[in-house]
């Protein structure tokens, strides 16, 4: 077994992920709530960019209802980015061996 190779494998795998992360925190993801009344959009590393509400719900005699579908469409936004991130991780982590969740 040769160290060095086994070192600059590591290296150029570690400068692959980097690159991956990178592109994952750019690239967005969109997600609705309340059948489309509330579309929130985040990157896969985690950021919500925009928030956007339909007219037809904001109504001040029930702001928890808004704050529900908020919150939900919020949720569901950051679940895509993870998840996608984690697929794209996975491609390129896979047949190393790592014990899983360590990326």
């Amino acid at each position: 077994m040769n160290i060095q190779k086994m070192m600059k494998e590591a290296q150029k795998m570690q400068e692959k992920l980097a690159r991956a992360q990178e592109e994952l925190a750019s690239k967005t993801v969109e997600a609705t709530a309340g059948g489309g009344k509330v579309t929130v959009v985040a990157t896969c590393g985690g950021d919500v960019l925009s928030v956007k509400i339909s007219k037809e719900v904001v109504d001040p005699e029930d702001v928890e209802f808004l704050e529900d579908l908020v919150l939900t469409g919020v949720k569901a936004a950051i679940a895509k980015g993870k998840e996608i991130s984690q697929q794209e991780m996975g491609k390129l982590t896979a047949g190393m061996g790592l014990p899983p969740g360590l990326m």
